[in-house]
């Protein structure tokens, strides 16, 4: 949906619910596609994103499902709360069993066990199983809907037995498997149409198959599946049984779900603030990163302090402070989002650092070369002082260095000790450009103190 229709049905829509015209917010809504209707949503406040999905509930049980699954799980998990047990277990039966387990995990543990309890035993199974796996893992993602067949079968007979499954999530292959259920080959559902009845899968089916198990990282799937142009992928567990499948759709999410908590982080915020949240919970969210920022920014003071002879004797300096830090800073922060979008891709780790570190130096070094020049001009011809412009084009050629040193090495050595390379990148970088750019400036200046002044 386009941002002014868009715009525009919000508005709509919230007048409908102000005024208490649920026919009419019906009607507005009817006709649209449930990725639309959970868009609309992310602009409502918590009470009226329930009006609106009890009134899609009572007109269309199929569509509030699917609207439930296009929803963050946050808030899908908030609107399944203030519904009743006997509507909960209906929408999940309804729901597709690989979207359930990340709504039903943000519930109370024993609203868990009573929607767990209610369903139906096949689906219900199906979502414990799927909770027994890690968080963002191939197994808690993927779906248990897909066909699969002996490798003895013959083509005729494998379409008889597609045609009484019934449509699966994962109707782009035809998974062939041993007596034991091992995969053993793929066979696209072109081919098996196109080939003579009697044939058997083994003989058509293509035998060097892209897998992956279920504890491997989700990531590591969405990278598999990208590089390969895959629809789906299979999952086997521990002893290569086929368990799942992860499709497209699936590695769609994950990828937009791993692109926003880099963004957030990066910035230092909770991947769940939402323009919608109140000012309160909002404050909650963000002000421990705050303090965290204020502790690594509390470094740059201290060495101010230490120069403030320097600065008595020789003011213009510390107009220039401001701009040595945040060159730094900037080109910092343009290096740790390459190094971190590397890692994201699995091109990058500490092993192979060598050559991204030797690019970004020189990247550094060159930009720090051309923009000292220019400073170093523009500060003589404002001040007809040489050494003020030796001294800020060399503090800037050494900030630009150490920022694009250090953007490369701090997610790498955050990658290298098991945690987020996003998380607090940023914030350990400006205290170290800060510090340093500062450091290089006043040391610069004391020592031409005497051809300064």
């Amino acid at each position: 949906m386009k941002v002014k229709s868009l715009r525009i049905v919000v508005s709509s829509a919230r007048k409908f619910i102000n005024m208490g015209s649920l026919p009419r917010l019906w009607n507005l809504v009817k006709n649209f596609h449930a990725a639309d209707i959970s868009s609309i949503m992310d602009h409502f406040i918590i009470r009226e994103k329930l009006t609106l999905f009890n009134v899609i509930y009572e007109k269309d049980k199929e569509k509030s499902a699917e609207v439930v699954s296009e929803l963050d799980p946050e808030d899908a998990a908030l609107i399944i709360q203030q519904l009743s047990l006997h509507q909960i277990t209906e929408l999940f039966q309804i729901i597709p069993s690989d979207d359930i387990p990340p709504v039903l995990q943000l519930l109370p543990a024993e609203l868990q066990d009573a929607i767990l309890s209610e369903m139906e035993e096949e689906p219900s199974e199906e979502v414990k199983e799927l909770l027994h796996y890690e968080e963002e893992t191939a197994g808690r993602i993927m779906s248990q809907d897909f066909y699969a067949l002996n490798q003895n079968t013959n083509v005729s007979d494998a379409i008889t037995a597609m045609q009484l499954e019934g449509d699966v999530e994962s109707s782009f292959y035809l998974y062939v498997v041993d007596d034991d259920f091992h995969l053993v080959g793929v066979v696209s559902l072109r081919r098996v149409l196109f080939s003579r009845p009697n044939t058997k899968l083994k003989e058509i089916m293509t035998s060097d198959v892209l897998f992956v198990h279920t504890d491997n990282d989700q990531e590591e799937v969405a990278r598999s599946v990208a590089a390969y142009n895959l629809v789906a992928i299979p999952v086997l567990d521990t002893e290569n049984v086929l368990v799942g499948v992860v499709t497209v759709d699936d590695v769609i999410d994950v990828i937009d779900k791993e692109a926003t908590e880099d963004m957030y982080k990066m910035v230092s915020l909770d991947t769940s603030d939402r323009v919608q949240d109140s000012a309160f919970t909002s404050l909650k969210k963000r002000l421990p990163f705050l303090i965290f920022s204020l502790l690594t920014a509390s470094l740059a003071p201290f060495v101010v302090n230490h120069f403030t002879e320097t600065i008595e004797k020789f003011v213009t300096l510390a107009i220039f402070m401001p701009l040595v830090m945040a060159l730094g800073g900037i080109a910092g922060n343009q290096t740790i989002a390459i190094i971190v979008r590397e890692i994201a891709l699995g091109q990058a780790d500490w092993m192979t650092a060598k050559k991204a570190l030797g690019k970004e130096l020189l990247v550094g070094i060159g930009n720090g070369l051309i923009i000292g020049v220019i400073l170093a001009a523009v500060s003589y011809a404002l001040l007809q002082n040489p050494y003020m412009g030796l001294i800020l084009g060399l503090a800037i050629i050494i900030n630009l260095f150490v920022a694009a040193l250090l953007g490369t090495l701090i997610p790498l050595f955050l990658k290298l000790i098991k945690l987020d390379p996003a998380l607090g990148s940023v914030n350990l970088l400006t205290m170290c450009t800060d510090s340093i750019g500062i450091l290089s400036l006043f040391g610069l200046g004391t020592f031409f103190l005497k051809n300064l002044a």
